[in-house]
């Protein structure tokens, strides 16, 4: 066994001890032969120089790439993982399990030793590691949807592979999610305010929102820094119960002109923002489709014609004056998988691009590239993104699925968890968003008081849903506090028990030491997913 995990860090700059070939989805794996050039299998050969940049050359066709390191791993090491999007409030230390993908990157923490593998932010495959006794492994997926990528005569440049050694978990991960992401777009100021989905949930009104945005304009005082109110779904002219796709070209008899929305939004002191569902429309005329889903179609994002009538409506959104774009549902839309499911397998098996010369992995980041471009001065928050294809494009980034207005332990579960263990990514990738503060008489405001004040004073975004009127007077001078707190510069928050808990309670904010109860009273647990 290795001495020390530092051993480990140091494998990935050296070669590695097996690379093989999957030229067909279900074919066999083959052993690819080392030469002066790299490692070839038939029209294939996968490259890796120096730097840790992988990449491959085909005349044919190839699904997926495996590349082994042999090098101890010290007994009783601990593993984190990320995860292939949002975190779903299972992110924890573990023993290591070769079985499970540790997607983008992960830590080893063993005695006083940590270190960090992964590879840099915007790659262009599916990248999950491996961790036994005997090593670590690193598949790449470079499939066009679940076919074959065919290439052509290009350089598919799929990963470029970064390590880092420390003593501290929490500093050492830190310092690989900066080596992993050089150039991270931030918000120049931070970033708080509302959003209207975990009280109305698609329910609302053009009047509701503005009420709302004057109830947030109040509750921040004078402070320069204003708040956002966010207008979720529910909007969009073709909504309906149980649909959130398009068109947006326009809003509904509710909702009659977004511009003037906008505007009022301004001026009752809030900043205007706006979701939408990018892939997903009633309306997809001539496009190309992936699928049909949700009440809707999903149009490939793989044809320009889609890419071009995404970017439309992000322009027609900014036009309109709203300087915030949430979009949101990409991940499933585009792979037919939400992260949790994906496993080894990110994508749906029956999905087909009408462009099999780019990987899944380059069709999202293009597709994220445009988005950020239509964007302009607007800021971008991707939900259901992928966020080690999202870092350096989007300012902003949902780091966890769906908290809640209606069940605490799910905010629990998913919120603290998200926060905890995405927290060195933010300000190294993007500025993080763990999800709302849902205020209704759903859940005590015991319990979600302590997530609002956690939030306050993390230095992440901050949104809360609180419909118009319905504040109890400890609930206005509690949110007075945190819109206080959180529309200032605030250094990162710290979970110091993250190696032993999934839902840490003890945190540190600088110098400042503060414990939350999680579990007070009946301490349900998440029922249901």
């Amino acid at each position: 066994m290795a001495e020390s995990v530092h051993e480990v860090a140091g494998a990935v700059r050296r070669a590695p001890d097996v690379v093989q070939i999957q030229h067909d989805p279900s074919g066999p794996w083959q052993d690819a032969i080392r030469t002066p050039d790299g490692w070839g299998c038939g029209d294939a050969l996968v490259t890796l120089d120096d730097g840790g940049s992988v990449a491959l050359v085909s005349d044919g066709a190839v699904a997926r790439i495996w590349l082994r390191w042999a090098v101890p791993v010290p007994s009783g090491v601990r593993v984190l993982g990320d995860h292939w999007e949002r975190g779903y409030g299972d992110l924890e230390w573990r023993g290591p399990a070769a079985d499970r993908p540790l997607p983008w990157y992960f830590l080893l923490q063993h005695d006083e030793a940590t270190v960090g593998i992964g590879v840099r932010t915007g790659p262009g495959a599916w990248c999950a590691w491996s961790v036994d006794a005997g090593g670590i492994g690193l598949l790449l997926d470079v499939r066009a949807g679940a076919a074959a990528l065919r290439p052509g005569d290009r350089v598919v440049a799929l990963a470029e592979l970064v390590s880092v050694t420390g003593a501290d978990p929490f500093p050492t991960a830190l310092q690989l999610c900066r080596q992993m992401c050089a150039d991270p777009v931030l918000p120049p100021e931070p970033v708080y305010g509302g959003n209207n989905w975990y009280h109305a949930y698609g329910r609302s009104s053009a009047s509701a929102i503005l009420g709302e945005a004057r109830q947030l304009a109040d509750l921040a005082g004078d402070h320069p820094n204003r708040p956002w109110m966010v207008v979720d779904d529910g909007w969009q002219s073709g909504w309906a119960p149980g649909f959130n796709g398009g068109p947006w070209r326009s809003g509904n008899d509710r909702f009659p002109d977004m511009s003037a929305l906008a505007t009022d939004i301004a001026a009752a002191g809030a900043r205007p923002g706006i979701w939408f569902r990018p892939l997903l429309t009633a309306s997809a005329g001539d496009l190309p489709t992936l699928r049909e889903t949700a009440g809707g179609t999903v149009p490939d994002p793989s044809v320009p014609e889609t890419v071009d009538l995404v970017t439309a409506d992000v322009h027609r959104l900014v036009d309109q004056g709203y300087r915030l774009i949430k979009h949101d549902f990409t991940t499933v839309d585009v792979t037919g998988r939400w992260g949790r499911d994906m496993g080894w397998d990110p994508v749906d098996p029956e999905l087909r691009f009408a462009d099999p010369t780019r990987t899944t992995v380059e069709i999202l980041r293009d597709l994220y590239r445009a988005i950020a471009g239509a964007a302009g001065p607007a800021l971008v928050l991707g939900c259901n993104t992928v966020g080690h294809l999202a870092a350096g494009l989007f300012a902003l980034q949902r780091t966890g699925d769906d908290t809640s207005g209606v069940d605490w332990a799910r905010t629990r579960t998913l919120g603290v968890n998200t926060l905890a263990f995405r927290m060195p990514q933010h300000g190294t990738f993007f500025a993080t968003d763990a999800d709302c503060v849902g205020i209704t008489d759903r859940i005590d405001w015991h319990e979600n008081r302590q997530w609002l004040d956690l939030l306050a004073r993390s230095g992440t975004a901050l949104f809360v849903s609180a419909a118009p009127g319905s504040l109890t007077a400890e609930q206005e001078s509690d949110l007075r506090t945190a819109f206080a707190t959180a529309a200032g510069p605030r250094p990162p928050a710290r979970p110091l028990d993250w190696t032993d808990t999934a839902v840490p309670s003890e945190w540190a904010f600088g110098d400042a030491p503060a414990g939350y109860d999680w579990f007070a009273g009946a301490a349900r647990p998440l029922l249901g997913g």
